[in-house]
């Protein structure tokens, strides 16, 4: 019986136990995602632990029964209104616990996640905690005045400004939302009063000022001197010194600065959190009316469960970072015997990266191995036979010895093939030889006890590559650009042992569209265990926290556009409710975004396919089968579809 098959007699929680541990989901999890006992990985209601587990697969299940195929984008409404939920109590509670005599206001960056299904929730959910938004463009200002905040949400207005914006955000003001005009520099100054004495307003301002304090992380260059956000110590008193002159300066309510995105150490939080109290209450001094401390982002996501320092983790947890700001601001306020601010925070990827996932079947795997023996001959080449007698002293106590050897004979094979001394069919067999050689040096590697990290090392370059229905500039372009790492694990068959490892490589035809980073219970992989693919079986995949900035920094590479997508929510018994579903970008949609014109294709392909008929090179019926085919192409799903 073999080890698979073995694993599979054993109890169903033994296995879910051994998967748990492979691929550290109960690490990264939080809460979230779990093994379930027949192998599927489920998603858990945090809010109501009683509640039965939703089977992911009788998602993906029920959702093909709709017409709705992978590739497709799964949000969870429910964690959102977890996060939302957990981080404003965390700082409520923080303080409560500190005596703290201000109030805690945070705000949703839109640019993290523009999505209207994902705004809405989160306009609904966060109206409890007065829950606002954060902009940065004209059109991100449009969403958040298209929604019906309280008058104690704050709209935090940063990014570049015109006329036009400074209008509308004015606008916004008069018409009861609590709305912040944030200087990026002092070049805007001017303008805004401009604008707010055409209108007859008192703006509500803000100022962004430049930390000196860099942080570490992916996002490090967002800090320090060098950081393109805010300005340094001679501009804010320039514009300080402007807005007294004018006669503005009871104006300036709000100090804005940003500690960075994803910042994977609290103690760097917290030094960047005392900086800006320095320059808060140094800008009090000055008669600056400050109530309203906006420390931006920062708030990190544990992408790979480590609890670390690290650009996908963080040594923090929730109610620590919310503990450390609080902490750190009450401290400088008390010993300046200054009045305790409104804290504001900007935690975008905190708040929803872990309500989407990605969903999609692999459609095929290269492998570089192989079961099929092959029988050697009286004439073959003596590399030939040398590669063959390396499995006569193939044992656990000599395999990197065979695998050197065999490395050695395939290469020289290759090098007299190109030299015209051997043919094409014997380099083939050398081919052949190797493959099946590597697949009895990885069972044995399997199946032995003995640690051998130079073989280790040795098969992730022997790894599978499984082709993945998605895009990953599309979907997963932080992967690509700054080699972020996200969850993956396969999303069904854990009950078995995986007995192969690989990489994944997406439906593009560039060499970048890959995946070899992975999350494991033990730390990052360079290849993921999975199982051997059946025929005629759908191999699924799922790769988790992808609900920050995946979703609007996607391109159209090789034209594939938008996945579909679906919202949904958890029942108790461990169904779940569609709330929303948006097809994903036909051919047709994707070609008019790049200036084409869909209509115009099909009538210039007509004229090519009546050409064609003319020329009695096609039948009319022909025709009409090319016609037919050319249409339907062009309105169908851009993924590969069965």
């Amino acid at each position: 019986m073999s080890e698979a098959e073995n694993l599979t007699n054993l109890p169903e929680n033994n296995a879910s136990r051994d998967a748990d541990a492979l691929y550290g989901v109960s690490r990264w999890g939080e809460g979230l995602i779990t093994v379930l006992d027949n192998g599927h990985i489920g998603l858990l209601h945090p809010s109501r632990p009683e509640a039965v587990p939703t089977d992911l697969m009788s998602v993906i299940d029920n959702l093909e029964q709709r017409g709705i195929s992978a590739p497709v984008l799964l949000r969870v409404a429910d964690f959102i209104r977890w996060r939302i939920d957990q981080i404003n109590d965390a700082f409520n509670s923080a303080i409560t616990e500190l005596e703290y005599h201000g109030s805690y206001k945070g705000v949703f960056p839109i640019k993290v996640n523009q999505q209207a299904q994902v705004i809405d929730r989160i306009v609904a959910y966060g109206e409890r905690h007065s829950f606002g938004f954060e902009v940065g463009s004209k059109a991100e200002l449009l969403i958040a005045m298209a929604h019906n905040q309280g008058s104690e949400s704050a709209l935090i207005c940063n990014g570049v400004k015109d006329e036009e914006f400074i209008q509308l955000a004015l606008m916004s003001l008069q018409l009861g939302f609590n709305t912040f005009l944030v200087l990026e520099s002092p070049r805007e100054l001017d303008l805004v009063l401009a604008v707010a004495k055409r209108m007859k307003l008192r703006p509500q301002l803000g100022i962004r000022i430049k930390l000196t304090h860099e942080v570490s992380g992916n996002w490090a260059a967002s800090s320090g001197d060098r950081s393109t956000f805010g300005m340094t110590i001679a501009q804010v008193m320039d514009v300080v010194d402007a807005l007294r002159a004018d006669g503005f300066l009871d104006c300036l309510k709000l100090q804005h600065c940003h500690l960075g995105s994803q910042v994977p150490n609290i103690i760097e939080i917290r030094m960047a959190a005392q900086e800006a109290c320095r320059f808060y209450l140094e800008l009090r001094k000055e008669g600056a009316p400050l109530e309203f401390l906006d420390l931006g982002g920062g708030l990190g996501v544990d992408y790979t469960g480590e609890h670390r320092a690290t650009e996908n983790s963080t040594n923090y947890t929730l109610k620590e970072y919310c503990l450390n700001i609080v902490e750190t601001v009450k401290y400088a306020m008390d010993e300046a015997d200054a009045p305790h601010p409104v804290i504001i925070t900007e935690s975008g990827r905190a708040c929803v990266a872990q309500s989407s996932m990605l969903l999609f079947n692999v459609l095929e795997a290269t492998q570089f191995d192989s079961t099929d023996p092959v029988v050697g001959a009286e004439d073959d080449h003596t590399l030939l036979k040398s590669m063959l007698a390396v499995e006569d002293y193939l044992t656990p106590e000599r395999v990197n010895e065979a695998w050197n050897d065999l490395v050695y004979y395939r290469n020289e094979m290759r090098a007299l093939l190109k030299s015209g001394q051997v043919s094409l069919r014997e380099t083939a067999k050398a081919e052949r030889i190797h493959l099946y050689m590597m697949s009895r040096i990885k069972t044995m590697l399997a199946d032995s006890d003995m640690e051998n990290e130079e073989m280790g090392k040795a098969m992730e370059q022997t790894a599978d590559i499984l082709h993945g229905n998605f895009s990953l500039f599309q979907s997963l372009p932080d992967v690509w650009a700054i080699d972020q790492i996200h969850p993956i694990a396969p999303l069904h068959r854990l009950n078995e042992k995986p007995r192969r490892r690989a990489i994944l490589s997406d439906i593009t035809c560039d060499s970048d569209g890959k995946i070899d980073k992975f999350v494991l219970g033990d730390g990052v992989s360079n290849t993921l265990p999975v199982h051997d693919l059946r025929a005629a079986e759908d191999y699924y995949l799922g790769v988790f926290f992808v609900g920050a900035y995946q979703e609007t920094l996607g391109d159209l590479h090789n034209l594939f556009g938008d996945t579909n997508v679906v919202t949904i929510e958890l029942r108790d018994d461990g169904s779940f409710e569609l709330m929303h579903e948006q097809d994903g970008d036909t051919i047709s949609e994707v070609l008019s975004y790049v200036e084409y014109d869909p209509r115009l294709m099909v009538n210039n392909f007509k004229k090519t396919v009546e050409s064609a008929v003319r020329a009695g090179k096609l039948s009319p019926r022909e025709r009409l089968e090319m016609i037919t085919a050319f249409k339907d192409s062009i309105n169908g799903y851009t993924y590969f579809e069965r």
